[in-house]
């Protein structure tokens, strides 16, 4: 079975994205971003909510000419390779506009449940407010942080305020630019 995982860059104090919705501070460096990429090497499908994906879908169409930084240029290959399934009441049918793509207009539970149950690599959800509620169904396997060097001061938390979860600590890692790495298995989840 496949893990479903929950990836965030955030600020020191949980935040996403700050008050004013900006999150540039977040940018990974080289070393962050070639760490990521390597994560992200076991995702065949990404699950996203609207924002996120219009956030994303930017590396469905960046160029790629031969001086793009390699760690970008890996990253890049890495997501159109990859399925995405867009959850969204509101986005327009025609603005999934990315390969290997298909938009659902309804958060399903039980539908993750299976994609997890039939998918033969990780899955990993997008965008604070989907991963709370796949965190709140029980159904996020991995927490993945990267703590930056930087308090925001509020914002999009990255994680829900109505869920409780027992966390086991399964790797961390420290780079270079102060960023902090977590990674954390879920244990036991209640309301």
């Amino acid at each position: 079975m496949a893990k479903l995982i929950y990836s965030a860059i955030t600020s020191l104090d949980g935040y996403v994205a700050d008050t004013s919705g900006n999150f540039e501070w977040a940018a990974p460096d080289a070393e962050v971003h070639a760490f990521v990429n390597d994560c992200e090497r076991t995702v065949g499908t990404y699950v996203y909510g609207r924002r996120m994906y219009e956030t994303m879908v930017y590396w469905e169409t960046v160029p790629t000419p031969p001086d793009q930084p390699p760690v970008e240029r890996d990253y890049t290959e890495i997501w159109r390779a990859a399925d995405k399934v867009v959850y969204s009441t509101t986005l327009p049918a025609d603005a999934v506009s990315s390969a290997r793509t298909r938009l659902e207009r309804t958060f399903e539970p039980d539908a993750i449940a299976q994609m997890k149950a039939a998918a033969e690599t990780d899955i990993s959800v997008g965008g604070p407010n989907l991963a709370g509620h796949a965190i709140s169904a029980g159904l996020v396997d991995e927490i993945h942080l990267f703590l930056t060097t930087i308090v925001v001061g509020g914002g999009t938390a990255a994680l829900p305020d109505d869920v409780r979860v027992e966390l086991e600590l399964l790797d961390d890692r420290r780079f270079a630019d102060g960023t902090v790495y977590l990674r954390y298995r879920t244990l036991a989840i209640s309301e």
